[in-house]
């Protein structure tokens, strides 16, 4: 866990003020912090893939991590904006993998994910597929950006109301109301 959000925030302050080989040092010092948090993050992601998934827990963080330190423009405000923006990164190199995947079966399995009780509009372990779920969620941010970031703050981030309210900087209530929403649309559009 994180020794402090005081001593995060003093390094996302650090990390928004250094450039080149600085900002990498400062993630350096940062991901120690954060590995933790990090590392159940991933495993929350790779307990919805497929049993026999080849990419493990560390080695999603890893690449996890390299795609963070190349980010040059991300305005860093706490500690659950890191691990939103985090959560984006680990799900995109899902994606990317799926894709390789997929591609090289041409019409083979594709990789399914269990959606559990943080998307509540489906039932427990009700399986999803990988390449399916990102084009629901496309489509979602095509009609409403706001309620796509917060299905993937609430689902993939693990994030609470409160914490998705932070990152995205609104009401708690805000949030509760675009998730309903979100999560019927959602339900309705993976059903078709």
């Amino acid at each position: 866990m994180i020794g402090g959000m005081a001593d995060l925030t003093v390094l996302l302050d650090r990390w928004e003020q250094a450039d080149g080989t600085a900002k990498r040092a400062v993630l350096d010092e940062m991901l120690p912090s954060i590995y933790t948090e990090l590392k159940q993050l991933a495993r929350i992601y790779m307990s919805r893939e497929r049993a026999n998934h080849t990419l493990q827990p560390t080695a999603l963080v890893h690449e996890a991590y390299i795609k963070l330190t190349l980010q040059r423009s991300v305005d860093w405000r706490s500690r659950a904006h890191f691990l939103g923006v985090a959560a984006n990164v680990m799900r995109r190199v899902l994606l990317h993998y799926a894709e390789g995947r997929n591609a090289q079966k041409r019409e083979g399995d594709r990789d399914r994910i269990t959606l559990d009780e943080n998307l509540q509009a489906f039932e427990q372990n009700t399986t999803v597929d990988t390449i399916e779920l990102d084009s629901a969620l496309t489509k979602l941010a095509a009609l409403d950006p706001r309620q796509e970031r917060i299905v993937e703050l609430r689902v993939f981030a693990g994030l609470t109301i409160e914490e998705t309210a932070e990152v995205l900087d609104v009401s708690p209530a805000t949030i509760k109301r675009e998730w309903n929403v979100a999560r019927l649309w959602l339900r309705r559009e993976l059903a078709a």
